[in-house]
């Protein structure tokens, strides 16, 4: 059974649970693996994020700066100028991707609930003053040290995500274990954190970062043990994509799936998540998303 929950985010409260939230994904960079860049201007980015609504999406997620594999990141929470963590977007360089983005949006469709994807304080705190109302934090909350802080302030929706490392060093990241273990362990500590920290519960939601420092091994057993998450005892966001392990699953001739190959796998991952009790789902692919949680909540309901 998948618990309901009621999700603070700032002037309005989302209903989690008795029906699959659809979050679509609008990437305004030059380089992201799943669309390379097509919505990288400012008036297709809205057009895009236009059309997601219309096809049913609850929420648009806005992000300037690509976390695929191998990217580098800008982790102000390091120690050192290793070169591990250089910059790859600076701040400045985000906000005059994402801001008018989030401004001509809010501006055409008032009512649209906007996600902005970043791990830098100052971006959430523009994104949420041009008319974002959650923020989506794949560090979860950690590699910007004042992004607790201006959570707290904000009093808006936040998504804290689990990951391991940083993106260019996930090909030599050591094996976990048990993925699904750690992930929970993790996440219940840092979602602990974060309440400590002055962010109120309901308004977080924790996403277990399949793909994100997870092998090809490791991200299955989220997916079958995925029901496990509940026991955090917060709403959970799942994104699963077009991601790599689909296109390597789906591989034929030795050749992995591509991203544009993965979408009927995609379907399939998302169908068991909902089954085992995602709240949102995160898509490129709203339209089909939207119709296949449509009979997955129904197999829920029926339970």
């Amino acid at each position: 059974m998948r618990p309901v929950f009621q999700w603070n985010i700032g002037s309005r409260t989302l209903e989690l649970g008795k029906r699959t939230q659809i979050m679509g994904i609008v990437n305004v960079t030059p380089d992201s693996f799943s669309d390379g860049g097509q919505f990288f201007d400012r008036d297709r980015a809205v057009e895009h994020a236009l059309k997601l609504i219309a096809d049913g999406a609850d929420i648009v997620d806005i992000g300037g700066e690509s976390t695929r594999p191998g990217s580098e990141v800008d982790d102000k929470s390091a120690k050192t100028t290793s070169p591990l963590v250089p910059v790859s977007v600076t701040e400045q360089e985000e906000l005059n991707r994402v801001i008018p983005v989030i401004a001509a949006l809010k501006q055409q469709k008032r009512d649209a609930i906007i996600s902005i994807d970043t791990y830098k304080a100052n971006v959430a705190r523009a994104a949420v003053k041009a008319g974002a109302e959650i923020v989506n934090d794949v560090s979860g909350f950690r590699w910007d040290p004042q992004m607790k802080k201006t959570l707290t302030e904000l009093k808006c929706g936040s998504i804290l995500m689990h990951m391991r490392g940083h993106p260019n060093e996930w090909h030599a990241l050591p094996p976990i274990g048990d993925a699904v273990l750690l992930v929970k362990r993790e996440l219940r500590q840092w979602a602990q954190d974060a309440v400590l920290a002055g962010i109120k519960r309901d308004q977080l939601v924790v996403d277990p970062g399949i793909g994100f420092g997870k092998s090809f091994a490791e991200n299955y057993p989220l997916l079958a043990r995925f029901g496990q998450l509940q026991e955090i005892g917060f709403p959970i966001l799942v994104g699963v994509s077009r991601k790599s392990f689909i296109g390597r699953t789906l591989a034929k001739d030795g050749q992995d799936a591509r991203g544009d190959q993965r979408l009927f796998g995609t379907l399939a991952a998302e169908t068991a998540l909902i089954v085992e009790g995602a709240h949102i789902v995160r898509t490129h692919d709203v339209k089909a998303s939207v119709e296949t949680a449509r009979i997955a909540d129904a197999i829920v309901s029926a339970a």
